[in-house]
């Protein structure tokens, strides 16, 4: 083979740059943020996205990854820091993987969040909201009502690692108090460690999960059985702390006492909704609530209407929808979370509710739940949007429509499509689901021309 490299592989302008190290330290001048909240430099004709820096300030970085011209990198050093910045609330900032912006102010961090929402929608639907609504917000922290905590034995080390995912890598980082759980959490999440490296098998431990709403709870997932001992110190560890323990071994996730469920509430409409380990429910409760309070007022659902409810879940709209209209039909793409709806709307007592499983990637075309048209609709679908869906929703005939969205830029193409079959973008806002990140969420409020 020829040792000559043929011309056709040359990069324009002459020879190929060499490739930018991981571990690398570099000096930048941080120039603007990007949507996610990284700061962007530029040296050498590459993009630099840098964890931790901010518009004007000057950093060391350190190379997390590197391909053809963009850098990403991870803050190790502030050189130089801009008034902005704040001291980060919590110690383990800038190595766990979950709060990536907590240099950051409260308020900047709905303002980005804004800014992106409002970039999306111009640059992939060409449109602005008739009324921008302020962001729809809930505690700074101890907010998160749910999380996953990382578990991993060393066998070099003969040590079990307890913590959360490091940031950019697959390292544990071990969490003495985490801000953003709520309070009933935080003593567990303290105690944790101690309890699963002192069981006889943790090579067996797989990952743990913690919720809170109507209870605490705590599920262990473990690789194989557990013996008599460990489960034993698992009871009294739950039972110290009142909170459930569930079990997950080979098959789905139970409870280790039978008969204990899990759930959270909406007050305002005095409804229970129950869930198991597995099922999506919003981690944040309070813009959880406040979310369906806005949705409600948005969509102005009237006491004669039928509503349809898309991707519906466990009924978190469905619920109080229904005590607003003659009837809701709620559909959901998997069927346990049908079963799971249908018996929430049974255990509070609502008989106006009909849930029906369809694949909602696919269109509506024929499906039985929809021939007789509808009032209103609300969707909250993930975060590959409902495209297939909007794009049949003007026959369904309702006049007015709510968006809920956790991917501005779905919710942006899919504004494209509405507004193509003559529905108007009359109202839009974020939701601040998850303070000290840079994921955003939005509420979308359509009426038909």
């Amino acid at each position: 083979m020829s040792k000559h490299r043929s011309l056709r592989f040359q990069p324009a302008g002459g020879e190929r740059k060499a490739q930018v190290p991981v571990g690398k330290k570099q000096k930048l001048l941080i120039e603007r943020l990007a949507n996610d909240g990284r700061g962007i430099a530029f040296v050498d004709g590459r993009s630099w996205f840098v964890a931790g820096g901010l518009p004007g300030e000057e950093v060391e970085a350190r190379v997390l990854n590197a391909r053809s011209q963009v850098v990403e990198a991870r803050t190790e050093r502030v050189l130089r820091a801009v008034e902005l910045r704040r001291e980060a609330p919590c110690a383990h900032a800038g190595s766990c993987g979950g709060c990536t912006l907590q240099h950051f102010p409260h308020a900047e961090q709905l303002a980005l969040k804004q800014r992106t929402l409002a970039e999306q929608l111009q640059r992939l639907a060409g449109v602005q909201p008739d009324e921008w609504v302020a962001p729809l917000t809930g505690p700074e922290f101890a907010y998160r009502r749910r999380a996953r905590i990382a578990v991993r034995w060393d066998v070099k080390a003969k040590r079990l690692d307890v913590g959360f995912r490091a940031a950019a890598s697959q390292d544990i980082v071990a969490i003495a108090d985490c801000p953003v759980l709520v309070q009933p959490l935080q003593p567990i999440m303290r105690a944790l460690p101690q309890l699963l490296r002192s069981l006889d098998k943790p090579q067996a431990l797989g990952h743990v999960e913690l919720f809170h709403g109507t209870q605490s709870a705590v599920l262990l997932r473990h690789t194989a059985p557990l013996g008599e001992a460990d489960l034993q110190r698992l009871r009294e560890f739950c039972a110290e702390h009142e909170a459930q323990l569930w079990l997950h071994g080979a098959g789905e996730p139970e409870a280790d006492q039978s008969g204990q469920t899990l759930g959270y509430r909406l007050e305002p409409w005095n409804l229970e909704l129950q869930y198991r380990p597995g099922d999506f429910v919003q981690v944040n409760g309070a813009v959880n609530q406040a979310m369906v309070e806005q949705a409600l007022d948005w969509l102005a659902p009237q006491t004669g209407e039928r509503v349809l409810d898309l991707f519906c879940g466990l009924g978190n709209f469905a619920l109080p929808l229904a005590q607003k209209v003659r009837e809701v039909v709620a559909v959901e793409g998997v069927q346990a979370m049908v079963e799971r709806a249908r018996a929430n709307a049974v255990a509070n007592g609502l008989g106006n509710l009909h849930f029906f499983q369809a694949d909602l990637s696919n269109p509506l075309a024929g499906a039985p739940w929809a021939a007789a048209g509808f009032d209103a609709i609300l969707l909250d679908p993930p975060r590959d949007g409902a495209f297939e869906v909007v794009k049949q929703i003007g026959e369904l005939g309702a006049r007015r429509l709510v968006y809920v969205s956790c991917n501005p830029a779905t919710l942006a193409r899919d504004t494209a499509e509405l507004v193509k079959q003559g529905f108007r973008l009359k109202r839009a806002g974020i939701l601040d689901m998850f303070p000290q990140t840079a994921h955003v969420e939005a509420m979308a409020l359509f009426e038909a021309g």
